[in-house]
């Protein structure tokens, strides 16, 4: 697997521009690839992910609008290269078939990493325990740990 690419979630980058129990996690993890100047990657679907994550935060009420604002202008300005390689859908299609995944959308991340050959992170636990003993190139968020 790559180590100057990782392709990260949009739950992950999420947690970087909205405030929850471990965006200090993420911030800490980000700003370790940042030193190891790592491109970060996702599947187009990325944008749209984050954007109906905060769209969705503030229509509840469990975000401001003066902060739905910044959250969704400070997603879109992160340096993650959008990508969607030809058999990206047939790909992930069949990882969602194999993992038995209710939805394709987060298997999208998987072929993506998959068919770049780099580590995937990811802040959905759920999604991780499902693939975990299948894919060691699969992390999560919370098992991340900063050296001193």
């Amino acid at each position: 697997m790559t180590s100057s690419i990782m392709c990260a979630d949009a739950n992950l980058a999420l947690k970087l521009v909205l405030h929850e129990h471990d965006s200090v996690l993420a911030r800490a993890l980000w700003e370790d690839w940042k030193a190891r100047q790592i491109t970060v990657i996702a599947p187009t679907l990325w944008g749209y992910e984050v954007t109906s994550v905060i769209r969705n935060r503030a229509h509840r009420g469990r975000l401001a609008p003066e902060m739905e604002v910044k959250a969704l202008a400070a997603a879109h300005q992160l340096p993650v290269q959008l990508m969607r390689p030809a058999g990206l859908h047939r790909r992930a299609w069949e990882l969602a078939r194999h993992f038995d995944l209710p939805a394709a959308y987060d298997a999208h991340y998987l072929a993506l990493a998959e068919m770049v050959g780099c580590p995937f992170w990811t802040a959905d636990e759920r999604l991780f325990n499902v693939v975990c003993g299948a894919l060691d190139w699969v992390h999560w968020l919370g098992n991340y740990r900063t050296t001193p």
